[in-house]
C-alpha cells in the first residue's frame, strides 16, 4: 500500500485526515464527505461548458470562411478566453476545497497536483509514454531524420521565432496552451473535487475521462455546419456519416488518453507530469496503424485531440491542395492554406529535403510495426512500476 498522501507528523488538517482515512483504512461508519459525487460531477460539467462556450458565443473566437481557426488572431483570442475560463474554474475549485473541504493552502496545492514537484515522477511518466510511442518515434527521428532538428535552438525557434508567425502560434497552441489548460481543467480541478467527494479511484479513472471525451463532441456541430450547402438546413447523409465517424474516433481517442492521464495523476499526484505527457502526445499525433513508412504521402487526416483547436472550415479543406503539412514531432499542422502558392511549393521542397530519404524498403516498415508491438507490451508491463510514487493521491489496493 502506498504511503499516506500527507505525513500526519507534519500536522495534516481535518480534510486530509478524512481523505486519508477513507482511502487507506477500513471504517465501519465513515464520516460523510464535504461534497457529494453529484456536486463534483456537476462542477466538471460546468467547467467544460465554461471552457467551450466562448468558442461559439464570441464572434472573435469563431472561425469563419474568411478567417481560419489557425489564423494568429483567432488563436490569440482563444488563448485569452481559455486563460479566463481556467482562472474562473480554478477560483470555484479553490473555494470548494477551502470552505466546505476546510483545506489549508498546502493541501489545496497538493490536491491540485501543483506540489510537491518531483522530477522523478515527470521523468518516469515521459519514459512510459515514449515507450508506448516507440514505433512513431522511430519513424519520426530515424526515418524522417527529425533527430537533426533536436538542438535546443531549433526546438525553441519553432515556438518563439518570428520567421513563421502562423506556424509559431499553432505550435504554441498545440504543444503548450492546450495541454496545460486541458490538464488543469479535466484532471487537476475535476479530480480534486472527486477526491473531496471520496469517489473511489476506479470511478474517477473511468468517469472523468468521459467528460474529457465529451468535451470534444461539440466539433460535430461545426463540422456539419461547414458542409451544409447554401439554402439547405442540413448537410447530405454522407456528411452526417463522415462527421459521426470522425467524432466517434475523436471521442474514443481522447477518452483513452484521459483514462491514462487520470491514472497517472492519481498515482503520482503530479499535474506537471500529465501536462508534459499531453504535450508529447499532441506533438506525436495519432500513431500510424497501417501503411508503409518512408513513403511520400499524398495527404494525412487532420484529427486533433484538443478541445481548443476546433475543426477546419470548408475553406481550409478546399485549400488543402496548396497546403503543406509541417511536422512538429509527428503531429501535422497546416502551413500555406489560403496563402501564396509559390511559398507553399518552396516550403514543400524544404520539407522533402529535410526529412531525408523516402520510398524506403519494406524492412523499415516491418521494423516500425515490431517496435509498435514491443512498445505497447512494454507500456503494459511498466505501467504500474513507473507510476508508483510516494506522492500518490489515492491507493488502488
Amino acid at each position: 500500500m502506498p504511503p499516506h498522501p500527507v505525513d500526519s507528523s507534519r500536522g495534516s488538517s481535518t480534510l486530509f485526515d478524512k481523505v486519508r482515512n477513507y482511502y487507506h483504512t477500513k471504517q465501519d461508519e465513515p464520516a460523510p464527505p464535504p461534497i457529494t459525487s453529484q456536486t463534483a460531477l456537476l462542477c466538471a460539467a460546468l467547467y467544460t461548458l465554461i471552457y467551450i462556450a466562448p468558442f461559439y458565443l464570441s464572434p472573435t473566437l469563431r472561425s469563419t470562411p474568411l478567417q481560419s481557426r489557425d489564423a494568429p488572431a483567432v488563436i490569440r483570442a482563444r488563448v485569452r478566453a481559455v486563460a479566463l475560463s481556467c482562472l474562473f474554474s480554478t477560483v470555484i475549485t479553490v473555494y470548494i476545497l477551502a470552505i466546505p473541504g476546510q483545506a489549508t493552502p498546502p493541501e489545496i496545492a497538493r490536491l491540485l497536483g501543483l506540489w510537491p514537484l518531483d522530477p522523478r515522477d515527470i521523468a518516469r511518466t515521459l519514459a512510459l509514454v515514449a515507450t508506448l510511442f516507440a514505433g512513431p518515434l522511430y519513424e519520426t527521428l530515424i526515418i524522417d531524420s527529425a533527430w537533426r532538428q533536436l538542438a535546443p535552438a531549433t526546438l525553441t525557434s519553432g515556438l518563439f521565432s518570428n520567421n513563421n508567425k502562423n506556424h509559431n502560434w499553432i505550435a504554441y497552441r498545440n504543444l503548450l496552451v492546450a495541454p496545460a489548460s486541458e490538464e488543469l481543467v479535466f484532471r487537476s480541478l475535476t479530480i480534486s473535487l472527486h477526491l473531496l467527494a471520496r469517489a473511489s479511484p476506479p470511478r474517477i479513472i473511468f468517469t472523468t475521462p468521459l467528460i474529457f471525451g465529451l468535451a470534444h463532441v461539440h466539433h460535430l456541430a461545426e463540422f456539419l455546419q461547414s458542409r451544409t450547402p447554401a439554402g439547405h438546413r442540413s448537410p447530405p447523409l454522407q456528411i452526417w456519416i463522415n462527421g459521426l465517424v470522425r467524432t466517434l474516433f475523436q471521442f474514443t481517442y481522447t477518452s483513452l488518453f484521459g483514462l491514462f492521464a487520470a491514472f497517472v495523476y492519481l498515482r503520482t499526484g503530479n499535474l506537471w507530469a500529465v501536462m508534459l505527457a499531453h504535450g508529447f502526445c499532441n506533438g506525436m499525433g495519432v500513431p500510424r496503424v497501417w501503411g508503409r513508412v518512408g513513403q511520400f504521402a499524398a495527404s494525412y487526416e487532420d484529427i486533433t485531440p484538443d478541445v481548443a483547436q476546433g475543426k477546419k472550415k470548408k475553406r481550409d479543406e478546399d485549400a488543402d491542395a496548396d497546403a503543406v503539412k509541417v511536422k512538429v514531432g509527428d503531429g501535422l499542422m497546416m502551413q500555406g492554406a489560403g496563402g501564396d502558392q509559390e511559398d507553399s511549393k518552396a516550403a514543400a521542397a524544404h520539407v522533402r529535403e529535410a526529412v531525408g530519404p523516402r520510398n524506403l524498403g519494406v524492412g523499415w516498415t516491418v521494423g516500425y510495426y515490431v517496435l509498435m508491438f514491443m512498445g505497447s507490451f512494454g507500456f503494459y508491463r511498466m505501467l504500474w512500476p513507473l507510476t508508483e510514487s510516494a506522492n500518490a493521491l489515492a491507493s488502488f489496493s
